[in-house]
C-alpha cells in the first residue's frame, strides 16, 4: 500500500481522490465531479471595454467621458492631431479606438474606471442580474447616469437583456435631451431679462453701500476735527444708544450684498450656457436659411410660371466627377439624377455597410470631390475617407445631412462663376 499525504493540501483535487491515493479505483459521484468542475471554473470578471461590441462604445464614450479626457487620452495614445481637433473628431477617433485591443483601449478603460470607481464599488456588492437591475434603476432616478451606466454594463452578473435594457433607456434619454433644448431656448430671453433686472438691482445696492460709507467716514472725520469737544458735538449717551441700532442696519445690507452678488455669479452662468445653446441653433439656422436660399434661387422660375426669371442666373455645367459616400440607398437615385442634370458625374459607395471598403481609394482617385452627410455614415468610414483625401489632395465636402437641400447647396457652392457676355 501506498504511504499516506503528510498533510491535507497533498491531497489530489482532479483525478485520483482518497481511493486513488490508496492504489484503488476512485468512484467518482456525481456530486464530487460537479466540485471538480465548479474548482476548475475560473472566477468570472469584470467585462473590458474591448469586449463589447462596436454599437456600445459610441453610447458608453459619449455618455461616461468628457472631451477633455477624451483629448488627453487621444494625445498620450500618440494621436498628436487630437490638440486642434474638433470634438466630433476627438469622439470619433475615441470610439474606434476603444474596438482595439491594444495600449489605447486599455487607456480608455483605466480612465473610465478611475473616474467611475465609487459607482464601481457600488454596483460591486450586488451578487446577481436583478440586484444589479435595482441598483442601475435606483442610479437612474438619481439621475446619476454616466457612473451607473459604466458600471453596470461592465458587471460580471449582467446579461445580454439587462444590456439591452440599459442601453435602450440611455438611448432614449439621449433624445429627451435633445428636445429639451428648445425649451432652453425659449428660457434664455427670459433669463436676459431677469439678469438685467439683477445687474439694475445691484447697482443701485452698491450706490447705498457707497452713500453709508461716504456717511461714515464723513462722521469719523467730524469726530476727528472735534476730538476736544466729544460731548458737544455727539453726546455718548446718544452715541451709544444708535451704535448697535447702526451696525444691525449695515449688517443686512452687507447679507442682501451677498445674496445679489450669489444670484448674479447664477444667473451669469445660467446665461452662458444659454448662450452656447443659442449660438448653435443659431448656425444650425444659418446653415438651413442657406441652403433654403439657393433652392428658392434654382426653383423660383418654375414656381412663378416663368421658365428664365430675370434674377436668376441657371448653374454652370460642374463638369466634375463626384464621390457621395454614406447615406440611405433608397435615395441615391434622386441624388444621382439631380448631380448628373447639374453636369456632374456621380459616383457612390455606402461606407461599408455592404459594398467593400477596399473599393474606396480607387473610387477617391477617380473623383474631384468627396461628399458625405455626417449624419448618416460610420465614424470609421469618414476617418478612413478624410485620410484617403488628404493622402490624394481631393476636396471633402461634409454635408449637414441626407437629401437634395444640402447636395444642392454644395453643388452652388462647387460650380464655377458664370462670365457674363
Amino acid at each position: 500500500m501506498p504511504p499516506l499525504p503528510a498533510n491535507l493540501t497533498d491531497w489530489p483535487l482532479r483525478g485520483q481522490g482518497l481511493a486513488g491515493a490508496l492504489g484503488r479505483q476512485p468512484l467518482i459521484s456525481p456530486v464530487t465531479r460537479e466540485l471538480e468542475e465548479l474548482l476548475a471554473r475560473p472566477p468570472r470578471q469584470r467585462s473590458k471595454l474591448w469586449e463589447f461590441g462596436t454599437n456600445l462604445h459610441c453610447s458608453i464614450i459619449g455618455t461616461c467621458l468628457s472631451t477633455g479626457e477624451l483629448r488627453q487620452i487621444l494625445t498620450k495614445s500618440g494621436r498628436k492631431e487630437a490638440a486642434g481637433a474638433t470634438e466630433h473628431d476627438i469622439h470619433a477617433s475615441a470610439v474606434l479606438l476603444a474596438g482595439k485591443h491594444h495600449d489605447g483601449a486599455k487607456l480608455l478603460h483605466k480612465a473610465l474606471d478611475r473616474r467611475h470607481r465609487v459607482a464601481i464599488s457600488q454596483f460591486d456588492k450586488a451578487k446577481s442580474t436583478e440586484e444589479v437591475r435595482a441598483l442601475w434603476r435606483e442610479a437612474s432616478k438619481r439621475g446619476d447616469i454616466p457612473g451607473a451606466y459604466w458600471a453596470a454594463l461592465t458587471h460580471p452578473s449582467t446579461n445580454d437583456v439587462l444590456v439591452r435594457e440599459i442601453f435602450t433607456e440611455v438611448h432614449m434619454l439621449s433624445h429627451l435631451v435633445g428636445a429639451a433644448n428648445r425649451a432652453d431656448i425659449r428660457r434664455l430671453r427670459q433669463l436676459e431679462a431677469e439678469n438685467a433686472d439683477l445687474e439694475a438691482r445691484l447697482a443701485q445696492q452698491q450706490e447705498r453701500l457707497q452713500d453709508v460709507k461716504a456717511a461714515r467716514d464723513r462722521a469719523r472725520q467730524e469726530l476727528k476735527s472735534h476730538g476736544d469737544y466729544p460731548r458737544i458735538v455727539m453726546p455718548p449717551v446718544a452715541v451709544d444708544s444708535d451704535r448697535p441700532a447702526l451696525e444691525a442696519r449695515l449688517a443686512r445690507c452687507e447679507r442682501r450684498r451677498e445674496q445679489v452678488e450669489n444670484e448674479l455669479v447664477e444667473a451669469r452662468a445660467a446665461l452662458a450656457a444659454e448662450q452656447q445653446a443659442r449660438l448653435a441653433v443659431e448656425a444650425r439656422e444659418i446653415e438651413l436659411r442657406r441652403e433654403l436660399d439657393a433652392i428658392e434661387a434654382s426653383f423660383g422660375g418654375a414656381i412663378d410660371g416663368d421658365d428664365n426669371p430675370p434674377d436668376e442666373k441657371p448653374l454652370p455645367p460642374l463638369g466634375l466627377t463626384l464621390l457621395y459616400v454614406g447615406g440611405r440607398p433608397a435615395q441615391i437615385g434622386h441624388l444621382r439624377l439631380y448631380a448628373e442634370r447639374a453636369g456632374a458625374a456621380f459616383l457612390y459607395h455606402d461606407g461599408g455597410v455592404e459594398e467593400r471598403e477596399g473599393l474606396l481609394p480607387g473610387l477617391v482617385s477617380r473623383a474631384d470631390t468627396v461628399l458625405f452627410p455626417v449624419n448618416c455614415i460610420s465614424h470609421k468610414a469618414m476617418l478612413q475617407l478624410k485620410r484617403l483625401c488628404r493622402q490624394a489632395g481631393k476636396k471633402f465636402v461634409p454635408l449637414r445631412g441626407m437629401g437634395i437641400a444640402p447636395l444642392h447647396a454644395a453643388l452652388r457652392e462647387l460650380a464655377p462663376p458664370v462670365v457674363e457676355g
